[in-house]
């Protein structure tokens, strides 16, 4: 896979997936994607956002089969409705990247359902998702779903007498946490996969360190880490260059099932796809089957 890069992408022409996130990485996968000829659904909050994300990648790809429709991953009712009009309108899917997040917000949020904000949206309401879309894509054609950690997330734990942090809230002990339950999601839901014979393949991928806008919109632009971000942006890779292994993941042949890419340079920072080292944390199996029954018991959402 020595410097993979959106040129490999194999045709995705008679695919399609579900994206989260409208800007960002999110924009990138869907645009690269739509270049490959998958029809894509951009799915997001922000109904404007959406639209002219959308519009951006019809300018760049006139022939694109793209379309937004509107989740909020903060509201498992939103969550829910978007499976069932996706259930009534096609009878399959081939791919979902859970690619949208929240990133340490300076106060403590919560989701509409009580949860907090940063665990709330970048798990439980991947989690929900995922199993709302698990009849389509248990119908797909070779279906995969990419699940988004983050480098944080070798510094993660999990805090199973606080996952809501409502004893102690600290943005980024709270993000990582995030993060690493992403992990331990996709490495959960492939075992999962391979024991019901559901036919799905997980894996999990993560960016290195990108020019997104996630420390813009959360801790804020006029925050330590925003005005980081903004001064030192050539820390930063192109948000082009930190989709890759994520497309990598949702559309190479060579791509493992149960795997985990990100960049290949400078501690995982930057680069391009490789495998990833996972975090031990993230290997442990009981605790990946614990908060897989808690996540079901919070969201109301079964899978299989």
């Amino acid at each position: 896979m020595a410097k993979w890069t959106v040129s490999d992408i194999p045709s995705q022409q008679g695919r399609a997936a579900v994206v989260t996130g409208t800007g960002g990485l999110g924009f990138e996968d869907a645009l690269a994607l739509a270049r490959a000829g998958c029809e894509v659904i951009v799915a997001g909050r922000n109904a404007q956002k959406g639209a002219a994300a959308v519009a951006r990648i019809r300018a760049e790809v006139p022939s694109a089969a793209i379309r937004f429709e509107q989740v909020d991953l903060a509201s498992l009712a939103s969550v829910a409705d978007f499976g069932e009009r996706l259930r009534g309108q096609r009878d399959n899917l081939d791919l979902l990247i859970n690619n949208a997040g929240v990133m340490v917000p300076p106060q403590r949020q919560e989701t509409v359902d009580g949860f907090e904000l940063q665990f709330g949206t970048n798990h439980l309401g991947h989690f929900a998702l995922t199993g709302q879309l698990m009849p389509l894509l248990r119908k797909g054609r070779d279906a995969r779903v990419v699940t988004l950690s983050s480098i944080a997330a070798r510094n993660g734990a999990i805090d199973f007498d606080d996952l809501n942090a409502e004893k102690s809230y600290r943005p980024m002990p709270v993000y990582s946490q995030s993060k690493l339950a992403c992990l331990m999601f996709a490495f959960e839901l492939q075992r999962r996969s391979d024991a019901g014979a559901w036919g799905i393949t997980s894996i999990a991928a993560h960016p290195g360190i990108s020019r997104t806008d996630l420390l813009h919109n959360a801790p804020g632009r006029w925050s330590a880490m925003g005005v980081a971000r903004s001064l030192f942006w050539f820390l930063f890779q192109p948000v082009a260059q930190g989709a890759l292994p994520t497309l990598f993941a949702a559309t190479a042949p060579l791509a493992k099932a149960g795997a985990y890419y990100g960049p290949d340079r400078m501690s995982e920072t930057r680069g391009h796809p490789a495998l990833s080292k996972v975090p031990p944390q993230a290997l442990d199996r009981a605790a990946a089957a614990r908060l897989w029954d808690i996540s079901q018991a919070l969201t109301a959402v079964r899978f299989g």
